[in-house]
């Protein structure tokens, strides 16, 4: 390279590192958001409040937290496209809205462009469970009833494109099997109606409220996605155990910026959710309700997303539809 290259070159790069310096410096200007794509009442509503309260004291700057449910998440993450990518409005939500979802019809956003990822959260098992309308007591109990009577049985989910959907598509793929989707737009409805017996099956997220209703025996857990059983339910399969590989998934929680967010700034986030997430508090609120913290790098959260992306796109020859 001849000097007059160098010198440019080197001027390029002292620009670069001072436009770092100034995002990373400016941020944060302002009181933050995070648009929770639940309902409130929830455990994934209950942990983006702990981080927002913890973020707030981290930052020295207010944090609040805005519920904007349904569309299986999408609509909350279709308000933080639209918001100014300076790092000020964040959206807490699993990742299958932006790797499940596309593949199942137009969603009003580039879940690619418009959404950058931050960081992961939590991984949560998805639990099977039978409702009091239910009157089998184990998985194999309800292959025979969907046998007997096709579609006769209610299998309630989050919503549409959500991993408890997904689920039941995999279980009625792998098992041969018809029921009836009953699609929510988030926990806190679908459980009251789960208890009055309003459908037989129910796709739930591994949680404290779930499991005092299993230890109850109000639920009767009949199958579990997670690479192992449950220590807090030793005798329930998992979906692997059962034959059926495929359904034997689990929700990936995160955090996400509006696309555009300046890359320093979101190296920035990366790290203060990091340090937020393996806090005493909130890492002992995740492992008390059997989700495992999922803190890494932001690299590292973009490729997981990226590779769930195009393993899901084969789930256009899985039957699945937009309802």
């Amino acid at each position: 390279m001849n000097p007059g290259r160098r010198r440019l070159a080197m001027a390029v790069a002292a620009l670069v590192s001072a436009g770092v310096v100034r995002a990373t410096s400016a941020w944060p200007a302002q009181a933050l958001r995070i648009i929770v794509v639940y309902p409130p009442g929830g455990l994934s509503d209950g942990v983006a409040r702990a981080l927002a309260e913890r973020l707030a004291w981290q930052l020295g700057v207010p944090v609040r937290v805005e519920n904007r449910a349904g569309g299986g998440g999408s609509v909350g993450l279709q308000a933080l496209a639209r918001a100014t990518p300076d790092g000020h409005t964040l959206a807490f939500s699993a990742i299958s809205p932006l790797t499940l979802r596309p593949h199942l019809g137009p969603m009003g956003f580039d879940p690619l462009r418009d959404v950058a990822p931050v960081a992961g959260v939590m991984f949560t098992p998805v639990l099977l469970v039978g409702t009091p309308a239910f009157t089998g007591h184990r998985f194999a109990d309800l292959v025979s009833q969907a046998r007997e009577r096709p579609r006769a049985l209610r299998w309630a989910t989050s919503g549409v494109a959500t991993a408890g959907h997904l689920v039941l598509e995999q279980v009625q793929a792998g098992s041969g099997i018809a029921v009836t989707h009953v699609p929510y737009k988030g926990g806190g409805q679908q459980l009251n109606d789960a208890l009055g017996g309003q459908f037989e099956l129910l796709s739930t997220n591994v949680a404290p409220t779930q499991l005092r209703h299993v230890e109850a025996g109000r639920f009767r857990p009949l199958a579990v996605g997670s690479p192992q059983r449950l220590d807090v339910l030793p005798s329930v399969p998992t979906f692997t155990e059962l034959g059926l590989p495929h359904a034997n998934i689990g929700s990936l929680f995160g955090l996400f910026a509006p696309g555009g967010t300046p890359a320093a700034v979101l190296e920035r986030l990366n790290a203060e959710l990091n340090t937020a997430i393996d806090t005493p508090g909130i890492r002992e609120r995740l492992l008390a309700a059997d989700n495992l913290p999922a803190t890494a790098d932001r690299a590292s959260f973009v490729r997981r997303i990226e590779q769930e992306w195009q393993s899901n796109r084969r789930l256009k020859d899985a039957g699945i539809r937009m309802e």
